[in-house]
């Protein structure tokens, strides 16, 4: 499999570190809008081709699939000439900027028929899948409650910014769309049930920011508290934060079920915590011998050796890229599809903070 990536950013360095540990993925081309930088980022990770021009390296004759790792406001031009292109595509997320853009992407990846994807890489944490797995088979009963959070403090000053901060750019969502997307992903993906509506307060600490010497107007969001309701009646909470002190990546989650509670937090992602009420807590720690098949095919060092978030992304390319490969594997990984049920979500949490009420996810959609 010979893999094209556009752009050379933070992501994109994490894919080619992944993938260089799939031994039948070759990294073969990458692209930047300049020359050296394509050049010299191909020449520290041994890659063959370097381009300017993302629609040549797409449409290069050597090239089977595609990683979008570029910034938002070019995933959906890129991921739609990548499907034009018959190329199996991975994009970060979001898919686009709008929901418009993501269904349309939806509707050609159905038409092309190209394996496609979008990089929610928390889904394949091992206990993540082992949660995944016990909820499925109730093996502590149906969940009824979740909290949660996903907390970070990079924008913490006023006088950090960067192009996230930028909505031709990033689009009209910051915080939400950036990490409360895979907390959101994450949840629907363990407990295999969908959020149908939402109820959001969402803040901007500083409506202005430094961008160097010059004073730049924002509009997206900070911080937010969000409800959810999901399809079988489940109920859940969650706080996202780019703004709290001493968070660099803070992302956890407490399922409440029938007989007992689970907590993973993404910090320490080797520790699973279930709580019961009439017997001793317990920790269920990342071995493979311990947890269920699902999640042991996705731990890949000895109990004790610590893995993480290169590592589930590391997982999520070897699911999308073996299942191409071999259609009897069962694909874990989100869709485009997915990907743009999760914007749609994201539209309704704006839109509710908007309007200062409940919102259902598929208002939008009924109201055209």
């Amino acid at each position: 499999m010979r893999v094209g990536i556009i752009g050379t950013g933070f992501s994109a360095n994490a894919h080619v570190d992944a993938l260089k540990r799939l031994p039948y993925v070759e990294v073969v081309a990458v692209q930047s809008k300049t020359l050296s930088r394509a050049e010299h980022f191909a020449n520290t990770h041994n890659i063959v081709y370097a381009f300017t021009d993302p629609y040549e390296l797409i449409a290069h004759d050597k090239i089977d699939a595609i990683h979008n790792c570029t910034s938002n406001h070019m995933h959906y031009p890129i991921n739609e000439y990548a499907l034009e292109q018959r190329k199996f595509i991975i994009s970060e997320k979001p898919l686009g900027i709008s929901t418009s853009e993501s269904q349309k992407l939806v509707d050609l990846a159905q038409e092309m028929k190209c394996a496609n994807a979008v990089c929610f890489n928390y889904r394949f944490y091992p206990l993540t899948m082992q949660m995944k797995d016990m909820v499925h088979h109730q093996e502590h009963g149906a969940p009824h409650l979740i909290r949660g959070s996903y907390m970070q403090d990079w924008m913490l000053y006023e006088g950090d910014y960067n192009w996230r901060s930028d909505v031709s750019i990033n689009g009209s969502s910051r915080a939400v769309a950036d990490i409360g997307s895979h907390w959101i992903d994450t949840v629907q993906h363990i407990t295999g049930d969908q959020i149908i509506s939402v109820f959001a307060d969402l803040s901007t600490v500083h409506p202005e920011r430094y961008d160097g010497s010059k004073m730049i107007p924002i509009t997206t969001e900070d911080a937010g508290l969000i409800l959810l309701r999901f399809a079988s009646g489940l109920k859940a909470s969650f706080v996202i934060s780019q703004v709290t002190a001493g968070r660099k990546n803070h992302f956890d989650m407490e399922l409440s079920l029938t007989d007992a509670s689970y907590y993973w937090n993404q910090e320490k992602p080797n520790r699973l915590w279930i709580g019961k009420r009439n017997e001793t807590n317990a920790e269920l720690l990342k071995d493979a011998s311990l947890l269920n098949t699902p999640a042991q095919h996705l731990a890949h060092y000895p109990g004790g050796h610590q893995e993480g978030w290169p590592d589930a992304l590391k997982n999520l390319f070897d699911n999308f890229y073996s299942s191409v490969n071999d259609t009897t594997v069962k694909k874990e990984y989100a869709t485009f599809e997915q990907g743009h049920h999760v914007m749609k979500i994201v539209e309704a949490i704006k839109r509710s903070h908007e309007e200062e009420q409940w919102v259902r996810v598929n208002d939008e959609e009924e109201r055209k």
